[in-house]
């Protein structure tokens, strides 16, 4: 049996670069023998706050639970995205927000400042799109997204290693530095 692969696509447009990145990393997951299992934050319905922080639950729509039981699934997480004002897009933020909750990602010990790790064994790649050079990103602005998604989510619960891969710039970007890519990111998925 092959690896349990989970792709969380962050970009809400599905007419997206992020998407064609998406199913050429799918294609050569599957080729390589894979399971694949899909989140398509875009498409789901739930708030996007956790409205009350930790304070007080905040109950999980159908669609979040039914994520929970994916990423519980998955061997290796891939999360495919763009940066936007050194983020990630706000549905990808609230659903992290709503998604990796006490108890299910991470428990905090009681009178402590360590944490237990509920999502360990897991690994992940974090495939990036931007509209500047990747250099440029790391650089001038010390690849934000990076330090909040590897450091701050993914190893926070226990996700670990996390391979990065930016692209960029993609805006005004030609056909063929397109195609490079997602040849590029269908031998990434073919790798596993």
């Amino acid at each position: 049996m092959g690896k349990k692969v989970l792709i969380i696509q962050g970009h809400p447009d599905s007419q997206s670069f992020n998407h064609a990145l998406h199913q050429a990393y799918k294609s050569g997951a599957l080729k390589a023998g894979a399971e694949v299992k899909e989140i398509f934050v875009g498409d789901l319905d739930f708030n996007l706050n956790l409205q009350f922080g930790y304070r007080k639950r905040t109950e999980l729509e159908p669609c979040l639970l039914e994520s929970q039981e994916k990423i519980r699934w998955a061997d290796h997480i891939v999360c495919i995205h763009p940066v936007w004002w050194g983020a990630v897009p706000a549905v990808l933020k609230g659903f992290f927000d709503r998604v990796l909750l006490p108890g299910f990602a991470f428990k905090k010990r009681e009178g402590s400042l360590w944490w237990d790790k509920f999502l360990s064994g897991k690994t992940a790649h974090i495939i990036s799109t931007m509209d500047q050079p990747s250099w440029y990103y790391r650089l001038f602005y010390g690849a934000p997204t990076d330090k909040a998604l590897k450091k701050l989510t993914f190893e926070f619960c226990g996700i670990k290693p996390v391979k990065i891969t930016h692209i960029g710039p993609v805006r005004m970007s030609a056909d063929a530095f397109r195609a490079k890519w997602l040849q590029k990111v269908e031998k990434m998925g073919s790798g596993l």
